[in-house]
C-alpha cells in the first residue's frame, strides 16, 4: 500500500482525479494553495512535497523566487516537466520526502498540502522532522490535512474516483470516522488538530492551527 499512489495514481491518473471533482472540491483545493499563496513573497525559495504533475507548483512557482518540486513518482515529474507553463523559476526531483538530499536550512517555506502527510504513508513524525530540517531560522513549514466538517464532499469526491475506475470500489464498512477505505487496500487517512498538535509535541513547539475554508486544517510551524 505505500506505493499505491506512485503505482496507480500518478502522472494522468492524477490529474484526472482533480479534473472530475466536484465544484466544492475545487473550491477546497484552490483555497488551500490561496493559503499557501499568503506566506510567500517574491524572495522565497520554496520546497514542494508530493508535487505530482505541478498542480500546485505552477501557482507557486507564479510568485516565489524558486520552487523545487519533489516526488517518488516518475511519471507524474514527466507530467509536471509537460504540464507547467509560463513559469522558469522551478526545478522537479525524484525524491522521497523522509530522506532529502538538501542541506540544512535551505528553504524558507516548505509545503506538503491536500493530506500529503497521510496520502505519502510515511514515518509522520520524521516528514516533520524533516521539513523543519530543511527549513531555515525564521521560516515555515506548512502541513495540510481535511478538516472534519468537509467529510462528505470528501467522501463523494472519493465515490467519483472510484465511479471513474481510478481508485477501488469503496469498502462501506470500513469507511467513516475520517478513513476512507477501498475494496482493493486502497486507505485514505486524516491527521486533525491534535493529532499534528502530538506530532510535534516532543519538540517543545505549538504550532499554528488554522481551518480554511470549512474543509482544510492547516499546521504551520516556525522554525527557529
Amino acid at each position: 500500500m505505500n506505493n499505491y499512489y506512485s503505482q496507480k495514481l500518478s502522472a494522468e491518473r492524477l490529474r484526472l482525479c482533480y479534473e472530475i471533482a466536484h465544484p466544492r472540491v475545487k473550491r477546497y483545493l484552490d483555497a488551500e494553495i490561496g493559503f499557501v499563496l499568503d506566506k510567500l513573497n517574491p524572495s522565497s525559495l520554496v520546497l514542494e512535497f508530493g508535487c505530482g504533475y505541478g498542480r500546485v507548483l505552477q501557482r507557486l512557482a507564479e510568485k516565489a523566487k524558486i520552487v523545487v518540486g519533489i516526488d517518488t513518482s516518475p511519471a507524474s515529474l514527466m507530467s509536471a516537466r509537460k504540464k507547467i507553463t509560463n513559469v522558469t523559476k522551478y526545478f522537479l526531483a525524484e525524491m522521497n520526502a523522509v530522506e532529502l538530499g538538501f542541506c540544512d536550512g535551505q528553504f524558507d517555506v516548505v509545503v506538503c498540502i491536500q493530506n500529503g502527510i497521510s496520502a505519502f504513508k510515511v514515518d509522520q513524525r520524521k516528514l516533520i522532522r524533516e521539513a523543519m530540517r530543511v527549513t531555515r531560522s525564521g521560516g515555515r513549514v506548512l502541513f495540510s490535512s481535511y478538516a472534519e466538517r468537509f467529510w462528505g464532499e470528501r467522501l463523494k469526491w472519493f465515490e467519483i474516483q472510484a465511479a471513474h475506475g481510478l481508485i477501488g470500489e469503496i469498502d462501506y464498512d470500513k469507511t467513516g470516522h475520517g478513513v476512507i477505505a477501498g475494496k482493493d487496500g486502497f486507505k485514505a487517512t486524516t491527521v486533525s488538530a491534535e493529532n499534528f498538535v502530538a506530532l510535534i509535541s516532543d519538540l517543545g513547539i505549538i504550532p499554528q492551527i488554522t481551518e480554511v475554508d470549512n474543509s482544510s486544517i492547516f499546521c504551520e510551524i516556525l522554525v527557529a
